[in-house]
């Protein structure tokens, strides 16, 4: 499906014969955290379906489109679904939607996931500001012929997540009395969960938590100059830490226990980063 530049230009035009919508800020919803949309002043939607070359998510309960409008008068995109490379696609297809939203105008990407918390201080419902990520186990997004027109070759990756958006994060959490973590991010390939052994090499890598999404979508934004900052929502504990096995209703099931904050949190930070 990967189509290079031309593909991207392609798919920036079929948008834009739906709507003309320029948005400042871009905001991926992760599992769970659909619900987000409802806080949205809505003036467009597109389905994936409806661009050219766009891949389209295989998971149950995901949606598929990206919504445009207002959150606290400030101009967003919001992707509602988001693609896995577990799904089979080609990385290039995996970070396309981040793309297009950098090239539709949004100039700051906020991303959010539900995770695995390696951490053993942490624990289910906890919210966990992404300080850092670890990606060696997936594929990176830059692989291939570089596209000039997004960025350098070799860009440097020395501050993925802005520093002073996570400070702003902390201020805001704090005046919502809402609970937040700070740690390292580590994605997975998927879509099968990781093994008590992987865990306990994770944990010694440095990892806090894990989740099959994300990094990937990070270095594709930062390659296009967008300035970045993540949000995990640690819906269980990672395989081995309790005495039972994963299931993914309990990621959806404590994602919706945790969404009043969450969403609290996100508009915030939307107003005021």
């Amino acid at each position: 499906m990967a189509q290079g530049y031309k593909g991207l230009e392609a798919a920036i035009t079929a948008i834009r014969e739906k709507t003309d919508f320029v948005p400042e800020t871009a905001l991926v919803l992760g599992s769970g955290l659909g619900g987000f949309a409802e806080r949205i002043d809505v003036k467009a939607e597109v389905e994936y379906t409806d661009i050219e070359g766009f891949p389209v998510s295989t998971v149950a309960g995901h949606e598929g489109k990206f919504i445009f409008g207002y959150v606290k008068k400030v101009p967003v995109v919001v992707m509602k679904g988001r693609v896995h490379y577990y799904e089979g696609y080609e990385m290039e297809d995996v970070v396309m939607p981040i793309r297009l939203m950098g090239m539709l105008g949004a100039k700051t990407l906020i991303l959010t996931n539900a995770a695995g918390s390696v951490n053993l201080d942490y624990k289910p419902g906890d919210l966990m500001i992404i300080e850092d990520q670890i990606s060696a186990f997936v594929q990176s997004p830059l692989r291939g012929r570089n596209m000039e027109e997004l960025g350098t070759r070799f860009p440097d990756m020395s501050c993925i997540y802005d520093k002073e958006i996570q400070d702003k994060i902390e201020e805001i959490a704090k005046e919502l009395k809402v609970s937040v973590k700070k740690g390292i991010y580590l994605q997975w390939q998927g879509p099968n969960y990781e093994s008590p052994a992987e865990i306990r090499m994770f944990r010694g890598l440095g990892a806090d938590a894990i989740g099959m999404s994300t990094a990937c979508e990070a270095i594709a934004a930062r390659h296009m100059g967008l300035r970045v900052c993540g949000i995990s929502c640690l819906t269980n504990m990672a395989a081995g830490i309790l005495d039972q096995p994963l299931d993914h209703k309990e990621v959806q099931e404590v994602a919706n226990q945790v969404k009043d904050s969450f969403e609290a949190l996100v508009s915030e930070m939307i107003a005021r980063i």
